[in-house]
């Protein structure tokens, strides 16, 4: 009797960490892949990753900060919004590519097996360029602030602490929340029509527009905290006003992001057998 072989994936649904280091370079040639559509055949070019959140700032500067008078936690407006734009922007985009990414990719599923996380992992991480060329364009608008003399008081070195706790947690909530949804994607297309809704709806439950200050320490304060959003928020606002952060609103948005992640890899890894049957 001839002897017939099985090649099945390790059952090990949590990280994979040693199968995911052998295909790294498959993972950066998606992002960079996802990177270089984007921005294709565009007379700008990279340009746009810096254009779309100054203009965003400048709308949220003129109509809630000026026309509206919401408080900025005592920081310029451009520096308010811009801090918060720039997390926001990762999350928004990130939550967008990572949702459509298995559906997109599905003539490569069917033909290759690879760890099918490094799909959405990919799109979600080809947004962390955009993220970065937008840091560049925030140091230059601190910079800005310095030389003029305006707003210096909130120049401290605590902002890159701060601001590097929250790009992590907004990392946690951006891969939990796409590796939750690109999977249900897959079997249910709904969701295609329910994220861009989700998006809309969490930019006005999450304080980017507003500082989270504002809601006076009531429990709708940490009732906001369920969203982890809030503590990238939080975060990222904390090393330049100086205010002393709440330790319930991080911890519960810690929490939160910490369960997302799990959540999302245990029903990505639990559901990626049939990919390539439905995809």
């Amino acid at each position: 009797m001839t002897p017939e072989y099985k090649i099945t994936p390790k059952q090990n649904w949590f990280l994979k960490l040693k199968e995911l280091g052998s295909y790294r370079e498959l993972f950066y040639f998606f992002a960079w892949r996802d990177v270089k559509v984007r921005y294709k055949q565009t007379i700008l070019g990279f340009l746009w990753a810096i254009l779309q959140p100054i203009a965003m700032m400048l709308i949220f500067t003129i109509f809630f900060s000026g026309l509206l008078s919401v408080p900025t936690d005592g920081l310029p407006g451009p520096v308010f919004y811009f801090s918060g734009l720039l997390l926001w922007n990762f999350f928004s985009s990130g939550l967008s590519g990572a949702t459509n990414s298995m559906i997109n990719n599905s003539s490569i599923i069917k033909k290759v097996y690879f760890p099918r996380i490094v799909i959405p992992g990919s799109a979600i991480f080809a947004n962390f360029f955009d993220f970065l060329m937008g840091i560049i364009a925030f140091l230059g608008l601190i910079a800005y602030y310095a030389v003029s003399g305006n707003g210096t008081e909130f120049l401290s070195w605590k902002i890159i602490p701060f601001y590097t706790l929250a790009t992590l947690l907004c990392g946690m909530t951006t891969l939990g929340t796409g590796l939750f949804i690109s999977a249900l994607s897959v079997k249910y297309r709904d969701f295609r029509y329910i994220v861009p809704f989700m998006i809309q709806f969490l930019l006005f439950a999450s304080p980017v527009i507003y500082p989270v200050s504002v809601l006076g320490g009531s429990v709708w304060e940490k009732l906001l905290a369920l969203n982890p959003l809030t503590g990238v928020m939080a975060l990222a606002r904390a090393g330049f006003t100086g205010v002393a952060l709440d330790p319930a609103i991080i911890t519960i948005s810690g929490i939160s992001a910490l369960l997302l992640l799990l959540l999302g890899i245990f029903t990505f890894s639990s559901t990626e057998s049939y990919f390539a049957d439905i995809a």
